[in-house]
């Protein structure tokens, strides 16, 4: 299991880029559009940099949602290599199975 404050943190972190999301995508857009002038770009960097990092969605962290752990975290399950090989013997995910050759 990993350190409760660490999975706070990155909840604490979804929230702000959830919120975040649309003022960014707004900037970014000013960023790459060809029409704006140049210091309206500039203008539009300056605000996105004043904005919290931890609202960027790469400071994200995958971890399982089981135990937290951060690690070989599949994307697809969102749980770890660990979980997702108990939880396959187990057979509680549909259509996976332990392979044999």
């Amino acid at each position: 299991m990993a350190k409760t404050s660490q999975v706070y943190r990155d909840r604490k972190r979804l929230r702000l880029i959830r919120r975040q999301a649309e003022r960014r995508a707004e900037l970014r857009q000013v960023i790459r559009d060809a029409g704006v002038s140049l210091d309206d770009k500039r203008i539009a960097q300056a605000k996105l940099e004043k904005l919290p990092r931890n609202g960027s969605p790469a400071r994200r962290t995958n971890r399982c949602q089981l135990t937290g752990r951060s690690r070989g975290v599949y994307r697809k399950f969102r749980l770890s290599r660990i979980m997702l090989r108990q939880l396959a013997h187990e057979g509680k995910i549909p259509g996976m199975t332990k392979s044999s050759w």
